[in-house]
């Protein structure tokens, strides 16, 4: 770490004991800026806390989509009141269920709580800007699927919390649709070399602090598996096309579908 502390002090113009003097009292306050600075560092327990609520709070609106599909395909009713503010406090529940805590009352000066609420702030803004696609009729199949969800809640996120944190649904290279959506050179690695090692125990994520954007950060992966309802696209024959246009991939129940990569600048 390099300290920021500079002692502007023409030292030679003094006697040798002031310049002894001064130049131990430079030292003491640079040593003093440089644990300032580490003691202001999150340590690795809150950043971890941080990506964990971030995590579960997206993955919560995601399985509200999920839940919604009906509805939303639904050709013949307009208004499907499928709000962002409904998605939401459903969220909120599945949240609440899953961790035990309300991320409403988490302190908003706190990092966690101000990321937390740029999270939710994202899911409403990404639900309330398709109420057009989701409320058409006449159309049944309307593309708002929670793969198309979690990428639009991320893109606002990162949008709003710019800078201090980042977070990307990805996956293994080759399974991955969108373009924007492939994993960097780092998310690449530990997917190959962690995530998808057979001796890797399921379920857990994968964090470490690395140089990012010249810039030192927390990164954690979370690994997440195909379900029964993912499969309707993602699953077999491989190669048949799926609803959205995409041909399947031929997973198979279990298998490592997505990674969940959040950043967190320090």
């Amino acid at each position: 770490m390099t300290s920021i502390f500079h002692c502007d002090i023409d030292l030679p113009q003094w006697g040798g004991e002031t310049v002894k003097y001064f130049g131990s009292l430079c030292l003491s306050l640079a040593l003093a800026t440089a644990a300032s600075a580490l003691a202001a560092m999150p340590s690795a327990e809150e950043d971890a806390a941080i990506a964990r609520s971030l995590a579960t709070m997206l993955q919560e609106a995601r399985t509200v989509i999920s839940n919604n599909q009906d509805l939303i395909n639904d050709p013949e009713l307009g208004d499907k009141h499928l709000t962002g503010q409904v998605v939401l406090d459903d969220a909120v529940k599945g949240y609440e269920k899953t961790t035990g805590s309300d991320p409403r009352k988490i302190d908003a000066n706190s990092r966690q709580g101000r990321l937390l609420r740029a999270m939710m702030d994202a899911i409403v803004a990404a639900t309330d800007e398709n109420q057009a696609t989701i409320n058409e009729t006449g159309t049944g199949f309307k593309g708002f699927i929670p793969a198309v969800f979690a990428r639009l809640v991320s893109e606002d996120f990162n949008q709003m919390a710019k800078g201090d944190a980042e977070v990307k649904v990805t996956a293994p290279a080759e399974l991955v649709r969108n373009r924007k959506a492939r994993p960097d050179a780092w998310e690449a690695e530990i997917i190959m070399a962690k995530l998808l090692d057979p001796q890797w125990p399921k379920g857990q994520s994968y964090s470490a602090v690395v140089d990012t954007n010249s810039r030192p950060a927390f990164r954690v992966t979370v690994p997440e598996y195909y379900a029964a309802s993912c499969l309707v696209c993602h699953g077999s024959p491989k190669g048949e096309m799926d609803l959205t246009g995409y041909p399947k991939e031929g997973g198979k129940l279990g298998d490592l579908g997505a990674v969940i990569s959040i950043t967190l600048y320090h």
